[in-house]
Protein backbone atom coordinates (compact mmCIF):
# COMPACT_ATOMS: atom_id res chain seq x y z
CA UNK A 1 0.00 0.00 0.00
CA UNK A 2 3.04 2.62 0.83
CA UNK A 3 1.93 5.73 -0.66
CA UNK A 4 -1.92 5.15 -0.36
CA UNK A 5 -2.09 3.58 2.73
CA UNK A 6 -3.52 6.55 4.11
CA UNK A 7 -7.37 7.33 2.53
CA UNK A 8 -7.80 9.63 -0.06
CA UNK A 9 -4.35 8.97 -1.97
CA UNK A 10 -4.39 7.20 -5.20
CA UNK A 11 -1.34 6.20 -7.42
CA UNK A 12 -0.34 4.93 -10.33
CA UNK A 13 3.03 3.27 -12.40
CA UNK A 14 3.09 3.19 -16.01
CA UNK A 15 5.48 2.55 -19.09
CA UNK A 16 6.43 5.54 -21.02
CA UNK A 17 9.66 4.14 -22.43
CA UNK A 18 12.55 6.24 -20.91
CA UNK A 19 14.25 3.07 -19.19
CA UNK A 20 16.07 0.97 -21.60
CA UNK A 21 14.47 -2.26 -19.49
CA UNK A 22 10.96 -1.21 -20.57
CA UNK A 23 9.69 -1.36 -17.21
CA UNK A 24 7.63 0.89 -15.60
CA UNK A 25 9.06 4.14 -15.36
CA UNK A 26 6.51 6.61 -14.62
CA UNK A 27 4.53 7.29 -11.18
CA UNK A 28 2.11 9.46 -10.31
CA UNK A 29 0.67 10.29 -7.15
CA UNK A 30 -2.06 12.30 -6.17
CA UNK A 31 -4.91 12.84 -3.14
CA UNK A 32 -8.64 12.99 -3.71
CA UNK A 33 -8.54 15.91 -1.38
CA UNK A 34 -6.62 19.29 -1.04
CA UNK A 35 -3.60 18.31 0.49
CA UNK A 36 -0.57 20.76 1.71
CA UNK A 37 2.97 19.75 1.34
CA UNK A 38 6.94 20.33 2.81
CA UNK A 39 10.07 18.77 1.56
CA UNK A 40 13.67 18.87 1.88
CA UNK A 41 16.01 19.34 -1.54
CA UNK A 42 19.72 18.50 -2.36
CA UNK A 43 22.34 21.44 -1.77
CA UNK A 44 23.92 20.38 -5.08
CA UNK A 45 25.02 22.91 -6.90
CA UNK A 46 24.14 21.52 -10.12
CA UNK A 47 19.94 21.07 -8.91
CA UNK A 48 17.58 19.31 -11.48
CA UNK A 49 15.69 21.12 -13.44
CA UNK A 50 12.97 19.63 -11.12
CA UNK A 51 14.22 20.75 -8.09
CA UNK A 52 14.49 24.14 -9.26
CA UNK A 53 11.06 23.14 -10.24
CA UNK A 54 9.47 22.12 -7.16
CA UNK A 55 11.47 24.28 -4.32
CA UNK A 56 9.26 27.63 -5.16
CA UNK A 57 5.66 25.42 -5.05
CA UNK A 58 6.88 23.60 -2.08
CA UNK A 59 7.37 27.01 -0.20
CA UNK A 60 3.88 27.81 -1.39
CA UNK A 61 2.69 25.15 1.42
CA UNK A 62 0.13 23.79 -0.80
CA UNK A 63 0.43 20.45 -3.61
CA UNK A 64 -1.86 17.89 -4.36
CA UNK A 65 0.40 15.46 -5.90
CA UNK A 66 3.56 14.60 -7.49
CA UNK A 67 4.60 12.36 -11.48
CA UNK A 68 7.85 10.66 -10.70
CA UNK A 69 9.48 9.55 -14.33
CA UNK A 70 12.66 7.48 -13.97
CA UNK A 71 15.79 6.66 -16.45
CA UNK A 72 16.79 10.08 -17.24
CA UNK A 73 17.83 12.88 -14.31
CA UNK A 74 16.46 16.09 -16.12
CA UNK A 75 19.91 17.45 -14.59
CA UNK A 76 22.67 19.76 -16.51
CA UNK A 77 19.92 20.34 -19.17
CA UNK A 78 20.19 23.92 -18.91
CA UNK A 79 16.70 26.60 -19.77
CA UNK A 80 15.49 23.50 -22.37
CA UNK A 81 15.48 21.08 -19.23
CA UNK A 82 13.44 23.23 -16.98
CA UNK A 83 10.59 23.80 -19.94
CA UNK A 84 10.76 20.42 -20.28
CA UNK A 85 9.81 19.88 -16.84
CA UNK A 86 7.21 22.54 -16.53
CA UNK A 87 5.99 20.87 -19.82
CA UNK A 88 5.54 16.90 -18.20
CA UNK A 89 4.34 18.82 -14.78
CA UNK A 90 1.75 20.97 -16.32
CA UNK A 91 0.16 17.71 -18.72
CA UNK A 92 -0.15 16.01 -14.95
CA UNK A 93 -2.67 18.88 -13.72
CA UNK A 94 -4.32 18.84 -16.31
CA UNK A 95 -4.82 14.91 -16.88
CA UNK A 96 -5.74 15.16 -12.89
CA UNK A 97 -7.77 18.34 -13.07
CA UNK A 98 -5.13 19.69 -10.63
CA UNK A 99 -4.82 23.55 -10.28
CA UNK A 100 -0.58 23.53 -12.25
CA UNK A 101 0.49 24.93 -9.30
CA UNK A 102 -0.46 22.45 -6.76
CA UNK A 103 1.26 19.61 -8.86
CA UNK A 104 5.34 18.53 -8.32
CA UNK A 105 7.49 16.57 -10.37
CA UNK A 106 10.82 14.47 -9.58
CA UNK A 107 13.02 12.75 -12.30
CA UNK A 108 16.09 10.17 -11.32
CA UNK A 109 18.38 8.32 -13.73
CA UNK A 110 21.24 10.11 -16.03
CA UNK A 111 22.22 13.02 -16.13
CA UNK A 112 22.69 15.24 -19.18
CA UNK A 113 19.96 13.67 -21.61
CA UNK A 114 17.00 15.68 -21.50
CA UNK A 115 13.37 14.06 -20.98
CA UNK A 116 11.63 12.80 -24.22
CA UNK A 117 8.46 14.99 -23.58
CA UNK A 118 6.27 14.55 -26.74
CA UNK A 119 6.71 10.38 -25.95
CA UNK A 120 5.93 10.97 -22.48
CA UNK A 121 2.48 12.99 -23.05
CA UNK A 122 0.60 9.69 -23.41
CA UNK A 123 2.11 7.59 -20.75
CA UNK A 124 1.48 10.85 -18.39
CA UNK A 125 -2.31 10.13 -19.44
CA UNK A 126 -2.38 6.80 -18.79
CA UNK A 127 -1.15 7.21 -15.69
CA UNK A 128 -3.72 9.56 -14.69
CA UNK A 129 -6.69 6.93 -15.91
CA UNK A 130 -4.90 4.24 -13.74
CA UNK A 131 -4.55 5.93 -10.16
CA UNK A 132 -6.19 3.72 -7.71
CA UNK A 133 -5.45 2.49 -4.03
CA UNK A 134 -4.12 -0.18 -5.20
CA UNK A 135 -1.87 1.37 -7.34
CA UNK A 136 1.10 1.84 -4.70
CA UNK A 137 2.89 -1.27 -5.15
CA UNK A 138 3.26 0.12 -9.12
CA UNK A 139 4.91 3.64 -8.14
CA UNK A 140 6.94 2.10 -6.26
CA UNK A 141 8.37 -0.16 -8.98
CA UNK A 142 8.32 2.74 -11.49
CA UNK A 143 10.41 5.03 -9.58
CA UNK A 144 13.35 2.29 -9.30
CA UNK A 145 16.59 2.83 -11.37
CA UNK A 146 19.56 0.58 -10.02
CA UNK A 147 17.07 -0.57 -6.90
CA UNK A 148 17.20 -3.97 -6.66
CA UNK A 149 13.71 -3.94 -4.67
CA UNK A 150 11.22 -1.26 -3.67
CA UNK A 151 11.09 0.48 -0.51
CA UNK A 152 8.07 0.96 1.39
CA UNK A 153 6.97 1.78 4.78
CA UNK A 154 3.63 2.53 6.78
CA UNK A 155 2.69 3.65 10.08
CA UNK A 156 -0.92 4.16 11.50
CA UNK A 157 -0.97 5.80 14.80
CA UNK A 158 -3.95 6.96 17.87
CA UNK A 159 -4.14 10.20 18.62
CA UNK A 160 -6.89 10.82 21.11
CA UNK A 161 -8.91 7.61 20.06
CA UNK A 162 -8.92 8.40 16.24
CA UNK A 163 -6.37 6.78 14.18
CA UNK A 164 -4.03 8.16 11.00
CA UNK A 165 -1.88 6.71 8.58
CA UNK A 166 1.82 8.25 7.40
CA UNK A 167 2.76 5.56 4.11
CA UNK A 168 5.65 6.36 2.66
CA UNK A 169 7.86 4.90 -0.76
CA UNK A 170 11.64 5.66 -1.40
CA UNK A 171 13.77 4.79 -4.42
CA UNK A 172 18.02 4.91 -4.06
CA UNK A 173 20.43 2.39 -4.34
CA UNK A 174 23.36 4.76 -5.84
CA UNK A 175 24.66 7.96 -5.79
CA UNK A 176 23.80 8.22 -2.12
CA UNK A 177 25.19 10.58 0.19
CA UNK A 178 22.29 13.05 1.07
CA UNK A 179 23.18 16.23 2.38
CA UNK A 180 19.22 18.00 2.08
CA UNK A 181 18.13 21.07 3.53
CA UNK A 182 15.40 21.56 4.43
CA UNK A 183 15.00 24.68 3.44
CA UNK A 184 11.15 25.38 4.00
CA UNK A 185 11.07 23.36 7.14
CA UNK A 186 12.54 25.83 9.45
CA UNK A 187 16.68 26.10 9.84
CA UNK A 188 18.92 23.45 8.97
CA UNK A 189 21.47 22.03 11.29
CA UNK A 190 24.23 21.62 8.19
CA UNK A 191 25.10 19.11 5.84
CA UNK A 192 23.91 16.19 6.40
CA UNK A 193 21.55 6.94 -8.24
CA UNK A 194 19.40 9.73 -6.73
CA UNK A 195 17.35 9.54 -3.14
CA UNK A 196 13.65 10.19 -3.69
CA UNK A 197 11.79 10.05 -0.95
CA UNK A 198 7.66 10.41 -0.86
CA UNK A 199 5.62 10.50 2.22
CA UNK A 200 1.59 10.76 2.35
CA UNK A 201 -0.98 10.68 5.62
CA UNK A 202 -4.47 11.86 6.25
CA UNK A 203 -3.93 13.62 8.86
CA UNK A 204 -4.61 17.45 9.45
CA UNK A 205 -1.96 19.38 9.29
CA UNK A 206 -1.01 22.69 8.04
CA UNK A 207 2.50 23.57 6.23
CA UNK A 208 3.64 24.59 9.11
CA UNK A 209 3.28 21.49 10.93
CA UNK A 210 4.60 19.26 8.00
CA UNK A 211 7.79 21.35 8.18
CA UNK A 212 8.13 20.57 11.78
CA UNK A 213 8.42 16.94 11.28
CA UNK A 214 10.50 17.06 7.78
CA UNK A 215 13.01 19.29 10.04
CA UNK A 216 13.18 17.53 12.92
CA UNK A 217 13.28 13.84 11.12
CA UNK A 218 15.49 14.47 8.07
CA UNK A 219 18.76 15.36 9.98
CA UNK A 220 18.42 12.17 11.75
CA UNK A 221 17.37 9.99 8.97
CA UNK A 222 18.19 10.35 5.42
CA UNK A 223 20.68 13.00 6.08
CA UNK A 224 22.85 9.91 7.88
CA UNK A 225 23.33 7.88 5.30
CA UNK A 226 25.64 7.09 2.72
CA UNK A 227 26.34 4.73 0.28
CA UNK A 228 29.57 5.54 -2.01
CA UNK A 229 29.64 9.56 -0.55
CA UNK A 230 28.44 11.38 -3.37
CA UNK A 231 25.18 13.94 -3.52
CA UNK A 232 22.47 13.51 -6.27
CA UNK A 233 21.78 16.74 -8.34
CA UNK A 234 18.03 15.84 -7.69
CA UNK A 235 17.54 14.20 -3.69
CA UNK A 236 13.85 15.30 -2.75
CA UNK A 237 11.58 14.42 0.47
CA UNK A 238 8.39 15.71 0.17
CA UNK A 239 5.63 15.25 2.84
CA UNK A 240 2.29 15.58 1.70
CA UNK A 241 -1.25 15.75 4.10
CA UNK A 242 -5.08 15.66 2.69
CA UNK A 243 -6.60 16.08 6.18
CA UNK A 244 -8.97 13.31 5.46
CA UNK A 245 -8.96 11.83 8.52
CA UNK A 246 -9.91 15.21 10.57
CA UNK A 247 -7.91 14.34 13.01
CA UNK A 248 -5.54 17.26 13.57
CA UNK A 249 -2.20 16.78 14.65
CA UNK A 250 -0.87 20.18 15.29
CA UNK A 251 1.62 20.29 17.94
CA UNK A 252 1.72 15.85 18.20
CA UNK A 253 4.37 14.60 19.10
CA UNK A 254 3.46 11.09 17.81
CA UNK A 255 2.73 12.69 14.76
CA UNK A 256 6.25 13.56 14.10
CA UNK A 257 7.29 10.33 15.52
CA UNK A 258 5.63 8.43 12.79
CA UNK A 259 6.94 10.23 10.35
CA UNK A 260 10.31 9.63 11.21
CA UNK A 261 10.01 6.33 11.86
CA UNK A 262 8.53 5.82 7.87
CA UNK A 263 11.48 7.55 7.08
CA UNK A 264 14.12 6.18 9.12
CA UNK A 265 12.84 2.86 7.83
CA UNK A 266 13.27 3.75 4.44
CA UNK A 267 16.82 5.23 4.68
CA UNK A 268 17.67 1.65 5.94
CA UNK A 269 16.54 0.05 3.26
CA UNK A 270 17.80 2.19 0.62
CA UNK A 271 21.61 1.78 3.00
CA UNK A 272 20.78 -2.22 2.54
CA UNK A 273 20.19 -2.17 -0.89
CA UNK A 274 22.91 -0.32 -1.87
CA UNK A 275 24.86 -0.94 -5.01
CA UNK A 276 26.69 -3.89 -4.98
CA UNK A 277 25.91 -4.22 -1.21
CA UNK A 278 25.95 -7.59 1.13
CA UNK A 279 25.83 -5.37 4.53
CA UNK A 280 24.86 -2.27 6.20
CA UNK A 281 27.24 -1.00 8.47
CA UNK A 282 26.00 0.94 11.33
CA UNK A 283 28.29 3.41 13.32
CA UNK A 284 27.92 4.65 16.33
CA UNK A 285 29.81 7.80 18.04
CA UNK A 286 29.39 8.41 21.85
CA UNK A 287 31.58 11.08 23.85
CA UNK A 288 32.03 13.53 21.60
CA UNK A 289 31.93 17.22 22.33
CA UNK A 290 28.64 17.49 21.09
CA UNK A 291 26.09 16.39 18.32
CA UNK A 292 28.20 18.35 15.64
CA UNK A 293 31.37 16.72 16.43
CA UNK A 294 29.56 13.43 16.67
CA UNK A 295 27.85 13.97 13.73
CA UNK A 296 31.06 14.77 11.36
CA UNK A 297 33.41 11.70 13.08
CA UNK A 298 30.66 9.44 12.26
CA UNK A 299 30.08 10.73 8.90
CA UNK A 300 34.30 10.39 8.19
CA UNK A 301 34.08 6.94 9.28
CA UNK A 302 30.60 6.13 7.00
CA UNK A 303 32.60 7.97 4.06
CA UNK A 304 35.90 5.66 3.78
CA UNK A 305 36.22 3.95 0.97
CA UNK A 306 39.06 2.20 3.16
CA UNK A 307 36.90 1.05 5.91
CA UNK A 308 33.93 -0.09 3.82
CA UNK A 309 35.96 -2.23 1.84
CA UNK A 310 37.66 -3.71 5.15
CA UNK A 311 33.65 -4.92 6.50
CA UNK A 312 33.52 -6.54 3.03
CA UNK A 313 36.85 -8.35 3.58
CA UNK A 314 35.44 -8.70 7.34
CA UNK A 315 39.40 -7.17 8.35
CA UNK A 316 38.50 -5.82 11.79
CA UNK A 317 41.12 -3.11 10.66
CA UNK A 318 41.10 -0.64 13.52
CA UNK A 319 43.30 1.51 11.12
CA UNK A 320 40.58 2.66 8.79
CA UNK A 321 38.56 4.07 11.82
CA UNK A 322 41.92 5.53 13.05
CA UNK A 323 42.49 7.46 9.99
CA UNK A 324 39.15 8.57 9.27
CA UNK A 325 38.51 10.33 12.95
CA UNK A 326 42.32 11.49 12.35
CA UNK A 327 40.50 13.81 9.57
CA UNK A 328 37.46 14.73 10.45
CA UNK A 329 36.45 18.08 11.56
CA UNK A 330 35.98 17.63 15.66
CA UNK A 331 37.79 17.58 18.97
CA UNK A 332 39.86 14.44 19.65
CA UNK A 333 42.23 13.66 21.89
CA UNK A 334 43.91 9.84 20.80
CA UNK A 335 44.67 8.76 24.56
CA UNK A 336 41.20 8.56 25.29
CA UNK A 337 39.78 7.37 22.32
CA UNK A 338 38.26 3.31 22.57
CA UNK A 339 36.99 1.78 19.10
CA UNK A 340 34.70 -1.55 18.99
CA UNK A 341 33.93 -3.11 16.08
CA UNK A 342 31.27 -5.98 16.12
CA UNK A 343 31.03 -6.00 19.82
CA UNK A 344 34.39 -6.30 20.21
CA UNK A 345 36.53 -3.84 21.94
CA UNK A 346 39.74 -3.25 19.27
CA UNK A 347 41.49 0.01 21.20
CA UNK A 348 40.74 1.84 24.67
CA UNK A 349 42.81 4.37 26.36
CA UNK A 350 44.65 5.14 22.40
CA UNK A 351 45.99 1.39 22.16
CA UNK A 352 45.54 -1.37 20.83
CA UNK A 353 43.25 -4.38 22.35
CA UNK A 354 44.81 -7.24 20.48
CA UNK A 355 41.77 -8.36 19.67
CA UNK A 356 41.31 -8.20 16.05
CA UNK A 357 41.10 -11.84 15.19
CA UNK A 358 38.20 -11.93 17.32
CA UNK A 359 36.63 -8.93 16.33
CA UNK A 360 37.46 -10.10 12.25
CA UNK A 361 35.68 -14.06 13.16
CA UNK A 362 32.36 -11.94 14.60
CA UNK A 363 32.59 -10.13 11.15
CA UNK A 364 32.81 -13.23 8.96
CA UNK A 365 29.39 -14.52 10.38
CA UNK A 366 27.52 -11.95 8.65
CA UNK A 367 25.04 -9.70 9.51
CA UNK A 368 24.94 -6.09 10.41
CA UNK A 369 28.59 -4.76 10.83
CA UNK A 370 28.70 -2.68 14.06
CA UNK A 371 31.05 0.23 14.74
CA UNK A 372 31.18 1.95 18.43
CA UNK A 373 33.26 4.62 18.90
CA UNK A 374 34.24 6.91 21.85
CA UNK A 375 36.15 9.96 22.16
CA UNK A 376 35.84 10.45 25.68
CA UNK A 377 35.07 14.05 26.01
CA UNK A 378 31.65 15.08 26.12
CA UNK A 379 27.86 14.03 26.08
CA UNK A 380 27.60 14.11 22.22
CA UNK A 381 26.36 11.03 20.21
CA UNK A 382 25.39 10.46 16.38
CA UNK A 383 24.70 7.59 14.41
CA UNK A 384 25.24 6.72 10.56
CA UNK A 385 24.23 4.14 8.45
CA UNK A 386 26.23 3.15 5.42
CA UNK A 387 27.05 -0.46 3.30
CA UNK A 388 30.12 -2.33 2.78
CA UNK A 389 31.97 -1.65 -0.99
CA UNK A 390 32.38 -4.52 -2.58
CA UNK A 391 33.51 -5.69 -6.43
CA UNK A 392 30.15 -5.12 -7.50
CA UNK A 393 29.73 -2.00 -7.14
CA UNK A 394 32.53 -0.91 -9.06
CA UNK A 395 32.19 -3.55 -12.06
CA UNK A 396 28.27 -1.85 -11.76
CA UNK A 397 29.80 1.54 -12.17
CA UNK A 398 32.17 1.09 -13.98
CA UNK A 399 29.92 0.86 -17.45
CA UNK A 400 26.87 2.79 -16.23
CA UNK A 401 25.97 4.52 -19.67
CA UNK A 402 27.96 2.37 -21.95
Amino acid sequence: MSVTAAPGWLASGVRAGTKPSGELDLALVWSSHPAVVAGAFTTSRVPSAHVQLCKPRVSSGLARGVLVSAGIANAFTGPLGLEDAYRVCDAAAKATDTPAEEMLTCATGTIGPRLPVDDLMPAIDAAAKALSVDGGDDASHAIMTTDTRPKTSVRTIDIGGRFITVGGTAKGAGMIAPNMDPAFAGPSDGPQGTLLVFLTTDAAADAATLRHAIATSVPKTFNAISVDGCMSTSDTVLLFANGASGVDVQGSDAFVGAVHDVLADLAYQVVADGEGATRVIRIIVNGAADEADAREAAREIASSALLKSAVWGNDANLGRIVQALGQADCKLDPDRLAVSMAGIELSRGGLETGRRDEAAAKLAAGGEALIEVDLGLGAGTFQFLTCDLTPDYVKFNADYTT
